[in-house]
């Protein structure tokens, strides 16, 4: 039996969106690229943006 293999790739974009004057703490808007489909799509937060990542390879 052939072993499939499948590549998938990703591009992902981080840029600051904001820093809590309190804390410090940064916010950031990720923006991910799947490059096969060239889909795209922005977050709010990494947690977010990895839920997208594992629909598309289908551990989600």
């Amino acid at each position: 039996m052939m072993e499939m293999k499948q590549v998938t790739s990703f591009v992902l974009r981080f840029q600051l969106a904001d820093i809590e004057m309190d804390s410090g703490k940064k916010c950031w808007r990720v923006k991910v690229t799947h490059v096969q489909d060239e889909k795209e799509a922005l977050f709010d937060s990494m947690e977010s943006a990895m839920e997208f990542i594992k629909k598309i390879v289908g551990e989600g």
